[in-house]
């Protein structure tokens, strides 16, 4: 037995083992692939809705105008709502927008209401 070997024996010393950091690097490594992807798939179908206005037709409806960008050739839903005075909603309307080549389109949706309305708003929009 040689010296190094002694002393290694005699203080506890071993060889470093490179195999678990090979692994844990791997994994963080696929981790960090793994986030990234989903990351970049759900700006893939990210939609993005702009209220551009709206109009009290009567008591008993409203129109919104809104404008939706995002996906290409996917169709899209929105969800549009009428509120009154104290932001509380007295209508709502699925608007179903088929797939089209424009990167954006202006809308409009009449939104039929339980009592005045005193606002108009796109609430959320998704790839449908």
């Amino acid at each position: 037995m040689t010296t190094a070997q002694q002393l290694d024996d005699r203080y506890g010393r071993t060889r470093r083992r490179r195999a678990p950091w090979i692994v844990l690097i791997a994994v963080a490594a696929l981790l960090v692939g793994a986030f990234g992807w989903s990351i970049v798939t759900t700006q893939m179908n990210a939609v993005d809705a702009d209220d551009l206005g709206y109009d009290l037709v009567d008591e008993h409806s409203v129109t919104v105008r809104f404008q939706v960008t995002g996906v290409q050739g996917k169709d899209v839903a929105c969800v549009v709502e009428a509120l009154d005075e104290e932001f509380g909603v007295v209508g709502w309307k699925v608007v179903e927008i088929p797939a089209g080549d424009a990167h954006s389109q202006a809308l409009s949706a009449t939104v039929p209401t339980v009592s005045e309305a005193t606002t108009g708003l796109v609430n959320s929009c998704w790839v449908a």
